[in-house]
């Protein structure tokens, strides 16, 4: 996917449905190479194309959303995974890193893995090695993750090593946050059955914020994230004793074997 291709499904997620007149005067190009740019996003099943206008494909759907900063977003998932040990419980939230992560884990590492989003269920199902335990709960269709109390008491019969969780924004009051109440409550719940809180999240993240708190920077251990983190916020970070790993924002994927600037 190119850097246009990839500027174009953030602007779609941002704002839903664009015209292809604005898309090409944004990104300073004709609409015939906007219209080649979504031909190809529409036959990855990312954006829906409409006579004059595209949309994204779903503000919840993780499917869709994997495709927004993919690359740096699988970087993020492969340096997270240098974390998890052979023979560890590890809980992963929803969110299209915590995907990426899941499969990155389940194809290489002999773990047990608790989630409680079907899609994260579903998308490993075929992966090796991963034993899988879904918790169940209210199911929300849109995004595929199950909230409520009975996920919660569900979380509570395990002791996990490990949970990898998303986020919706940040700030410096109230640390992470999230958008939807059932599922910021679920992983709030889910994060205190964890010796450890990690959050992946890409740098856009923290130029945003939810509508509430999700957790305390205080509660995480680690967060992952790229490097075009404001300063401001990384120095926010360290000084609550966040370990702060960043993967590169640019380059070749297939390339990499580092995965992360490991924190200082």
């Amino acid at each position: 996917m190119t850097e246009r291709q990839n500027r174009i499904l953030k602007i779609l997620a941002e704002n839903q449905r664009v015209e292809i007149s604005a898309l090409a005067k944004t990104l300073d190009v004709s609409q015939v190479t906007i219209r080649k740019d979504l031909n190809y996003l529409e036959k990855k099943n990312a954006v829906k194309r409409r006579y004059g206008y595209a949309q994204f494909g779903s503000n919840e759907d993780i499917g869709d959303w994997m495709a927004v900063n993919y690359d740096i977003k699988r970087r993020i998932a492969k340096a997270a995974a240098e974390m998890v040990e052979d023979g560890e419980t590890i809980m992963i939230g929803s969110g299209s890193c915590c995907a990426l992560l899941a499969e990155e884990l389940a194809n290489h590492k002999q773990i047990t893995i608790i989630t409680n989003s079907a899609f994260i269920a579903g998308h490993i199902r075929h992966a090796p090695y991963a034993r899988v335990f879904l918790l169940g709960g209210e199911y929300q269709n849109s995004s595929q993750v199950l909230v409520g109390s009975i996920t919660s008491k569900g979380a509570e019969i395990f002791i996990s090593d490990k949970f990898f969780m998303g986020t919706d924004g940040f700030t410096e009051k109230y640390g992470f946050t999230g958008r939807d109440h059932l599922r910021t409550q679920t992983a709030r719940n889910m994060a205190q059955q964890a010796k450890q809180v990690i959050i992946l999240a890409d740098s856009d993240k923290f130029l945003r914020q939810g509508s509430e708190r999700l957790v305390r920077a205080e509660e995480v251990s680690a967060v992952f994230t790229d490097d075009k983190i404001l300063p401001k916020m990384e120095t926010i970070l360290r000084e609550k004793n966040v370990g702060v790993h960043k993967v590169p924002s640019s380059g070749i994927l297939e390339t990499e074997t580092q995965g992360c600037k490991k924190a200082s």
